[in-house]
C-alpha cells in the first residue's frame, strides 16, 4: 500500500472514531478495523461511482454524490 495524506473535518474525525469503535465492539474475528481500514473502503465505493460524480468544487461533487455542501 501507498501513503497518501489527508485532511479531514473535525467531525468527521469523531465520527470515523465512533464508527469503528462500534464496528470493533460488534465484531467477531481477529481482524482490526482500523480509520484507514473505513477510509479505503469509502475511496472505493466512491472511485465505483465515479461515472455518477460531477462539479469543479467540493461542493459541487458533494452535491452529485447527493451530500450536503459543507460550509
Amino acid at each position: 500500500m501507498d501513503r497518501k495524506e489527508v485532511r479531514v473535518y473535525g467531525d468527521q474525525v469523531l465520527a470515523l472514531t465512533t464508527l469503528r469503535m462500534k464496528i470493533n465492539k460488534g465484531k467477531k474475528g481477529p481482524e482490526r478495523i482500523t480509520d484507514n481500514t473505513l477510509i479505503r473502503t469509502a475511496i472505493d465505493l466512491l472511485l465505483q461511482h465515479q461515472d455518477e460524480l460531477g462539479g469543479v468544487t467540493e461542493n459541487e461533487i458533494r452535491a452529485s454524490c447527493g451530500l450536503d455542501p459543507r460550509y
